[in-house]
């Protein structure tokens, strides 16, 4: 097979015309040649750090969507479905990534459960990490989100980092907001990326001390903004990442669209194509092929190099997408899960109390981060309250895996007017989480999820919609293109519900997630992640 278009060698800077010649899915030959073909070819984009599990789609079907966006290959963090079944979920997403011919590259989950002050439905020992590393398909220890463990030489922690050393495979970092010289500990510790930089100080103190640091843009943490800026003078080092991305906005675009946003802001297409293309291939020492003589023919057929309109998508030679329609077929897999809780009565969301002021979390549209509010106390009939007025709601996380008591807690900038909304995508243990104008309505969406035994969810007092999610309770069994579209209506739904973010869903996902400051809920109490430990919700 032969392949003409504007050949652009990334790593020596030049666009030529050419043709490259494909052989049992390897490149043969890059030749320069004069022909009328003005599309421009280029390697495949690779998302640099991704948890699959937060569209909603198992790995193959993920793959369905992403070809038609150029990627072609991810680093996955598996955590997510880690945190609800242990190794057993590592395998499963290797496994069924395999059945497809995109480039998973699955880590090894550095922090399950992420804290000890959490639920979990399973635990990933040193000696899990030690099992996992040797299995070739593990790429990576993935994030260390227990920095403290890190800067306080925790010995299982350190345990984890040194199979990693041994087995001689990079160790991936997480470390929002950390800075002088507990950065320096945990960078010769043996991280060598992070993807949680918020501020262009931030990164540029990471980039100088030697680490990579990833533009992050996903659904809910945004990014690209604040570090785009570092890219022209640091572009060897950078990589662009989406985290966590929800299906609509998986189908309408990926990494190409990072690309186009660099671009348009003046910065040199080769080195924005060094951090979509080659830098995590490089980094992470990926079988993924660059365009040379004798790589894997991964390659992408774009319309220009502005807006990276993707025309064709091949992996190993094969083509996979064309404009726009994918060629990947869906395959059977078996669904697991571990839901084990009964319907909740909505006195267990009472939350008796006196205090004339509590704590509060606000959320911050396009950030994990939260800040802690001190604000003025509802109550009526003794039982602390929403107030929609001034948008401080109830919210509830409540344990998937036992029967407990659902912990409790307040939030600000949701901006709900009537009824709830709720998820057992839960960051990190995937606990229920649900924000709600009433403990009517907060129980009445905590059970549409138990009933489903995972999902998320709108209700109000005349209507209930939900996808659901029963592969682990964080991930669909049905396609992307259903999901996607179904997931847009509840988005919507929970919109004319009164809430003005722009993706609730995928922010409430992260109002559990302890290792990232500043207040969260868990499904054991109010935790202040700056201090990482319990606060009350009474001041």
């Amino acid at each position: 097979m032969k392949l003409q278009g504007q050949i652009v060698d990334i790593q020596n800077k030049r666009i030529f015309k050419g043709e490259i010649t494909i052989e049992n899915g390897k490149i043969v030959s890059v030749v320069e040649k004069d022909h009328n073909v003005n599309h421009y070819i280029l390697p495949g984009f690779v998302d640099a750090h991704i948890h699959i599990e937060s569209s909603m789609l198992v790995p193959s079907e993920f793959a369905r969507i992403a070809v038609n966006h150029g990627t072609v290959a991810t680093v996955s963090d598996p955590h997510e479905i880690a945190n609800v079944l242990g190794v057993k979920g590592v395998e499963f997403m290797i496994g069924n990534g395999l059945k497809t011919p995109f480039k998973f590259n699955f880590g090894a989950p550095s922090c399950v459960p992420a804290t000890s002050f959490e639920s979990a439905g399973a635990i990933i020992d040193s000696n899990d990490i030690k099992t996992l590393m040797a299995n070739p398909e593990i790429k990576y220890l993935a994030e260390m989100m227990n920095y403290p463990g890190v800067l306080f030489d925790d010995e299982e922690v350190l345990k984890k980092i040194a199979w990693a050393k041994h087995y001689s495979k990079p160790i991936d970092g997480h470390a929002p907001g950390v800075v002088g010289d507990d950065i320096t500990k945990y960078i010769n510790a043996g991280m060598s990326t992070d993807h949680e930089c918020f501020t262009y100080t931030e990164g540029l103190e990471k980039l100088q001390k030697g680490m990579k640091v990833l533009i992050r843009e996903g659904s809910a943490a945004k990014n690209f903004d604040a570090l785009i800026d570092l890219l022209p003078e640091h572009f060897e080092n950078m990589m662009f990442c989406s985290d966590d991305k929800h299906p609509d906005d998986l189908i309408i675009d990926h990494i190409n669209k990072l690309c186009a946003r660099a671009v348009a802001k003046g910065i040199d297409v080769f080195k924005v194509l060094q951090a979509a293309c080659v830098n995590p291939v490089k980094h992470y020492d990926l079988d993924v092929g660059l365009l040379g003589v004798g790589d894997d023919a991964d390659c992408i057929v774009v319309e220009d190099l502005k807006e990276f309109k993707v025309l064709q998508t091949y992996i190993n030679g094969v083509l996979l997408s064309e404009n726009g329609i994918s060629k990947l077929k869906s395959i059977p897999f078996e669904v697991l899960n571990n839901f084990n809780t009964n319907k909740k009565q909505v006195n267990d969301f009472r939350v008796s109390s006196e205090a004339k002021r509590i704590r509060v979390i606000e959320a911050l549209e396009g950030q994990l981060v939260t800040n802690e509010l001190i604000e003025n106390a509802t109550i009526k009939d003794g039982n602390l309250v929403s107030n929609t007025n001034n948008d401080i709601l109830k919210m509830t996380v409540v344990n998937r895996y036992n029967n407990d008591e659902p912990a409790m807690a307040f939030i600000k900038n949701f901006g709900l007017k009537e009824g709830a909304i709720a998820s057992s995508v839960g960051h990190d243990s995937h606990n229920i989480i649900a924000v709600g104008v009433s403990d009517d309505m907060i129980c009445k969406a905590v059970n549409l999820i138990i009933e489903n035994k995972g999902g998320i969810c709108a209700v109000s007092a005349s209507e209930e919609n939900i996808v659901s999610l029963p592969v682990a309770g964080i991930m669909s069994d049905q396609d992307g293109e259903t999901i996607g579209k179904h997931y847009a209506e509840l988005d919507n739904m929970a919109k004319e519900l009164g809430s003005t973010l722009h993706a609730p869903y995928m922010t409430l996902s992260f109002m559990a997630l302890l290792v990232i400051p500043s207040l969260k809920l868990s499904d054991k109490g109010l935790f202040n992640g700056t201090d990482f430990k319990f606060t009350p919700l009474e001041v």
